[in-house]
């Protein structure tokens, strides 16, 4: 089989140690997202992985998907988890226990509403490296934002308490992997992610119905523990999965069962 990486960053952990062990008896070859649609011409690839979330990335896999090659996630599943707005949408419309969500024009207007409740969570509205994420106890903070945020457009989520720790659950195929990590609207960072052996009754599954909602193969849920139970804050479109036992193996799997799929 020949497998196809679609990313700036090959050498990625989670890529590296699944070319590793595809190494030998397939192919894999790279392809930068950057040149967008037109690296699509001559790509012959049995499958595609997508870790990679530019528009131009989405463009190369669109181009992919059209010329009958399967991409592992779809460009629309990595685009449902880019938009915030739509993302809670699709979400709560499932029924999913989504953190409620509204959408705001731009960070200024924020300091206008007056039916807010305090503290919130301001998220950006679409979903990047280096995004705007903060929990705001009141509307004086917006102030200190204003100069490089004033103009993004934003999203907000009632702050729901809980103990300072992400659930992360990461998703390859039908396999659940999962660990803890300080949320990164804790004062003093997020942190590395570190091992969690067993999950609460009931989110593993949680986790795999989000895949099925989205359409997702390879994915993150963060979820966080409320005492009104799990609460879903965040997907995430192929994570950089990182120090989980079995995470190379079954994005190996996946891949080559995808790729003999789409050649029957």
């Amino acid at each position: 089989m020949r497998v196809g990486l679609i990313t700036p960053d090959p050498g990625h952990p989670l890529l590296a140690a699944t070319a590793a062990l595809l190494a030998g008896r397939h192919e894999v070859d790279v392809l930068h997202p950057g040149a967008g649609a037109a690296a699509a011409a001559g790509a012959d690839a049995d499958v595609y992985l997508l870790k990679a979330r530019t528009p131009e990335a989405l463009e190369l896999a669109r181009a992919l998907e059209e010329g009958g090659a399967p991409v592992v996630n779809s460009a629309a599943a990595t685009g449902r988890c880019q938009d915030r707005t739509g993302m809670a949408e699709l979400a709560l419309g499932a029924g999913l226990p989504f953190a409620a969500t509204r959408t705001f024009a731009s960070l200024s207007l924020l300091g206008s509403a007056t039916d807010l409740r305090w503290p919130l969570v301001v998220k950006s509205r679409l979903s990047r490296k280096d995004d705007l994420v903060v929990r705001l106890e009141g509307p004086g903070r917006l102030r200190e934002l204003e100069p490089r945020w004033g103009g993004e457009p934003v999203v907000t989520q009632e702050f729901a308490p809980n103990d300072g720790w992400d659930h992360k659950l990461w998703v390859v195929g039908d396999e659940v992997f999962a660990g803890l990590r300080r949320s990164e609207l804790a004062a003093d960072g997020k942190g590395p992610a570190r091992s969690l052996d067993r999950l609460p009754d009931g989110w593993a599954g949680l986790a795999l119905r989000v895949g099925e909602v989205f359409g997702l193969d390879v994915y993150g849920v963060d979820v966080i523990a409320t005492d009104r139970g799990p609460l879903i804050v965040d997907v995430n479109a192929f994570p950089g999965i990182r120090d989980q036992a079995g995470a190379p193996e079954a994005l190996a799997a996946l891949a080559l069962r995808r790729a003999a799929a789409a050649a029957r």
